[in-house]
């Protein structure tokens, strides 16, 4: 597996010219037909993308998600597509917990990062997690491309001076028992992490509250704790803060 790196930092251009912009020379890419899975909650950001992704690849079948919900999904009908780009923040979704949750559903599709966080440390804990790339959203359609191509080549995609180290013990051992939870239990711990009580989570899944219990039960022992201030604990560790920016690898 490579690395690649972008050369220097770029700026994402206006929607309107995003198509004409930094577009690659016609080559075989063109010819392949590649479905790309594009998720986050800002409709202008996902058009931005999809016209970058046609620059390269017109003919590209690209599906899109604007939350964790959605998200779901989308995978779950589109499980042999190519590409997965992922914003880290969108509803239903707590740092890097939506990326942990689809790499453990779906370990060969590969997933990109697009985010408007830039630190390193943020890029460097999205690959650890198992991200095949990241792209910042002050990135050029010439770099996204760039990054795509990369990527679909079996290749990692970084910013310039960027590199990914291990995490620190107890954000790896939150995502290896997150990873271990169902898709409504994943939607369950999301709702515990934004505070909300059984009965407000209940209410908006559309199930009793027993049935929240049963799965707070269940919950509570695959991550090994005993309350939901533990769970909560459990998925602070994959947040992305202020007091995280520096923190999340050994």
């Amino acid at each position: 597996m490579t690395t690649r790196r972008a050369s220097s930092k770029v700026e994402l251009p206006a929607a309107a010219g995003a198509g004409k912009v930094g577009a690659p020379a016609v080559s075989s890419t063109h010819r392949t037909m590649r479905e790309i899975l594009v998720a986050d909650d800002h409709p202008l950001f996902r058009d931005a993308l999809k016209r970058a992704i046609q620059t390269a690849w017109p003919n590209a079948l690209m599906h899109e998600a604007d939350s964790v919900e959605s998200l779901q999904a989308l995978v779950d009908a589109h499980a042999d597509a190519d590409l997965l780009l992922l914003d880290l923040h969108m509803p239903g979704a707590n740092g890097f917990s939506a990326l942990v949750h689809v790499r453990s559903q779906y370990p060969g599709l590969p997933i990109v990062v697009v985010s408007a966080h830039e630190e390193r440390a943020v890029i460097a804990r999205a690959i650890a997690h198992g991200a095949s790339g990241y792209i910042p959203k002050s990135a050029s359609v010439a770099a996204i491309v760039e990054a795509v191509r990369n990527v679909l080549a079996g290749g990692v995609w970084v910013p310039t001076d960027t590199h990914a180290g291990p995490l620190q013990p107890a954000e790896a051992d939150a995502a290896a028992r997150i990873a271990e939870l169902t898709p409504q239990q994943f939607r369950v711990l999301a709702m515990i992490a934004e505070g909300l009580l059984n009965k407000q989570i209940a209410y908006d899944l559309g199930v009793s509250e027993a049935t929240i219990k049963a799965h707070m039960t269940v919950i509570m022992r695959k991550l090994g704790v005993g309350n939901r201030t533990q769970v909560a604990l459990i998925a602070s560790h994959l947040a992305i803060d202020d007091a995280t920016l520096t923190q999340g690898l050994g």
